[in-house]
């Protein structure tokens, strides 16, 4: 099997500004912030981003790097709305499509199937129709005649997701309570790369494991990058919870501030400095 290793910064080379890039996790739960930190240290723009939204499009949102977000929510989970996409919104920094959670989530199947939409329930008698007019309506070919919400594919050029474990050649492992949509990310982009806490032997993801937290297949995955503590402040369970203390600063801190404290190097000075809050320098 080949070898798929490779560095976050390495990744983010192969991204490039314009693109539609799928973010897996959910809230602050398991999303790969040691990739989405990399991504805000490259000039890469003017993207469109796929995503149960929380940190990683507050913090893309705030460095002004998203030209279009699609997501049916932005939030920290212990605190509701996302505060630092909020005020990009607020401004008009970004273009929204907002969306039914089930509709997103058929819209990931529907490009992880290759088909241009899937028929959905969701949204129907709802305001999603008039926020997005350019949604469609669908009549079943059968007897009942039922209209549906015709999903369009979210055909994603690269997906960024976090896993508990994997090995060199991309199968990847979750170990917590929810996959999310993390194997529909990978499967609905061209390119997929897994950030994961630790990089291990493809026997021990086999033999210590139900088989079905083996989510991620490797011929989905085209890198890996091994970034212990990666989902960092998110939650990454049962490695790690939520670091309630650190997003409460983030949530009430500048976007300067913390740019400019927690963003200006690399996964090492980002620790350092986490680390360094943690002390007493807060």
């Amino acid at each position: 099997m080949a070898d798929k290793t490779m560095s976050a910064d390495a990744v983010v080379a192969r991204l490039s500004s314009g693109m539609t890039l799928g973010i897996g996790g959910w809230g602050s739960r398991r999303k790969p912030m040691a990739l989405v930190r990399a991504l805000l240290r490259s000039d890469v723009r003017d993207l469109t981003v796929v995503s149960c939204g929380g940190p990683d499009v507050g913090l893309l949102a705030a460095a002004g790097r998203i030209r279009r977000l699609v997501t049916a929510f932005v939030t920290l989970d212990s605190i509701p709305l996302e505060p630092h996409y909020r005020a990009a919104r607020e401004r008009g920094a970004l273009a929204l499509t907002e969306v039914d959670e089930a509709m997103l989530l058929w819209g990931l199947r529907a490009a992880a199937h290759r088909l241009p939409f899937l028929p959905v329930r969701a949204g129907i008698g709802s305001d999603v129709m008039r926020v997005n007019p350019d949604l469609r309506t669908v009549t079943s070919p059968y007897d009942d005649g039922e209209t549906f919400v015709a999903m369009p594919a979210l055909r994603l050029d690269a997906a960024l997701v976090h896993m508990n474990r994997a090995d060199r050649a991309g199968n990847g492992q979750y170990l917590g309570p929810d996959p999310y949509f993390d194997d529909l990310f990978c499967a609905a982009a061209d390119t997929a790369y897994v950030s994961c806490e630790r990089i291990v032997e493809t026997a021990e993801l086999t033999n210590q494991a139900a088989p079905q937290t083996l989510l991620i297949p490797r011929h989905r995955v085209t890198g890996v990058v091994e970034a212990p503590n990666g989902a960092h402040f998110t939650s990454c369970a049962p490695d790690y919870g939520r670091d309630e203390g650190f997003q409460r600063y983030y949530a009430s801190a500048g976007w300067e501030e913390f740019a400019g404290r927690f963003l200006g190097g690399g996964e090492r000075e980002y620790r350092s400095a986490v680390a360094a809050w943690r002390g007493g320098d807060q």
